[in-house]
């Protein structure tokens, strides 16, 4: 009964981003909207990958193409992988108008069919507090990943209350009372999302510490856990409300960097 209930989630998933596609590239945070934030990415990727040299990455849940294109600009061979043709007729576009040879395939991040030891890195990015069973994911990625290859994970806890979010939601209510907001439950998807957010393995918030912990019990080693995505954030509020900029600030976000042990 669990494995009926968590396919059917995952389509629901799959359904809502295949639904976002047509304004994901619209909002800060998603597409890549000064030279300033594209630097910032660029920086945390060599940070923890180098150079690319012409190695194999591997881009799971790659949207419209902004990390394989941010990872291609670094001179990573870039395989993106998305589940949503949606996003990926948006990603393929946008590859061809900017000339890369980036590959595009439909593929499920959590089972990817990809060939043992294939990659030496994976990005992802706001992948992994959507997923339905983490465990699972992280042992499809270790497999992938060639001997001493790296993982990075880019998320955050997008749920628990910060007290921006207690600031902005009093705000809010207070506006609306007034009649000078609308409500949010207004806004199209915000409920879809909730549902969805509510059944998730993550459905409290993921975890810098939590995502960590099941990453070592994969067997990755080591595992740096970065915090410092300061210019990244700093970028994206140019872009932003005051309100929103608050918000994402104090919230948890962070890079988690997990390597894959080189046999013996």
């Amino acid at each position: 009964m669990q494995q009926t209930s968590n396919y059917n989630l995952r389509e629901e998933i799959k359904e809502y981003w295949s639904m976002r596609a047509t304004t994901f590239d619209e909002q800060p945070g998603h597409e890549i909207f000064s030279d300033a934030e594209r630097l910032a990415w660029h920086g945390l990727f060599e940070r923890h990958f180098g150079k690319g040299d012409g190695r194999k990455a591997l881009d799971l849940a790659s949207g419209t193409g902004v990390i394989s294109h941010l990872m291609h600009d670094l001179g990573f061979a870039v395989t993106g992988m998305d589940w949503s043709e949606a996003m990926l007729e948006k990603a393929r576009a946008k590859s061809k108008l900017r000339g890369s040879n980036i590959r595009f395939l439909l593929g499920d991040a959590e089972r990817t069919l990809e060939e043992d030891d294939s990659y030496d890195v994976i990005v992802t990015r706001h992948l992994v507090w959507t997923l339905v069973d983490p465990a699972a994911a992280f042992a499809e990625w270790f497999r992938v990943l060639k001997p001493g290859g790296k993982l990075l994970v880019v998320d955050g806890d997008f749920v628990s209350s910060t007290w921006a979010s207690k600031f902005n939601k009093a705000m809010a209510g207070f506006l609306e009372q007034l009649g000078l907001r609308k409500p949010l439950d207004g806004v199209p998807h915000m409920q879809t999302h909730r549902d969805i957010l509510a059944r998730v393995h993550f459905s409290n918030g993921a975890r810098a510490d939590e995502v960590s912990n099941l990453l070592e019990r994969t067997g990755f080693d080591p595992i740096v856990v970065d915090f410092d995505l300061k210019k990244i954030h700093s970028a994206q509020k140019k872009h932003i409300s005051f309100a929103k900029g608050l918000e994402r600030g104090a919230q948890h976000r962070y890079a988690i960097c997990a390597q894959k042990p080189v046999a013996g």
